[in-house]
């Protein structure tokens, strides 16, 4: 499975921005999918996902209420659409998934199997 992200950039603090993912697989509803993102001299950080089968979402404490995880199956594509973006959003957003993951670990970085080459985000003020 490949996963190809798109749609970032250099936005200004207070804009939205939506990112995408698109994946080669044959049954893009059998993966969960999720986005984390990694900023200069940090880890990756956990986001938000989308479960398979019921597409149930789920998010990160820092980014919930901001950002929005979708996802369209008939076009293996998932969504991050972020608002009111702030400087320390900055960061470079990879999307993964994972087969029929455990819903206990669906923002462990290493239960996903699958990753993009990420897109950067910059954010002015």
């Amino acid at each position: 499975v490949q996963l190809v992200e798109s749609g970032g950039g250099l936005v200004q603090a207070g804009d939205s921005r939506r990112l995408s993912c698109i994946a080669t697989a044959r049954s893009f509803n059998i993966y969960t999918v999720a986005w984390f993102r990694q900023a200069p001299g940090k880890g990756r950080e956990f986001l938000a996902a989308s479960r398979y089968g019921t597409s149930a979402t789920y998010y990160s404490d820092s980014v919930k209420g901001r950002f929005t995880i979708s996802r369209d199956n008939a076009k293996n594509t998932v969504y991050l659409q972020m608002d009111s973006l702030q400087p320390e959003d900055t960061a470079v957003y990879y999307c993964t998934g994972a087969s029929f993951l455990h819903d206990d670990y669906y923002n462990t970085e290493r239960y996903y199997n699958f990753w993009g080459q990420g897109t950067q985000v910059t954010v002015s003020s």
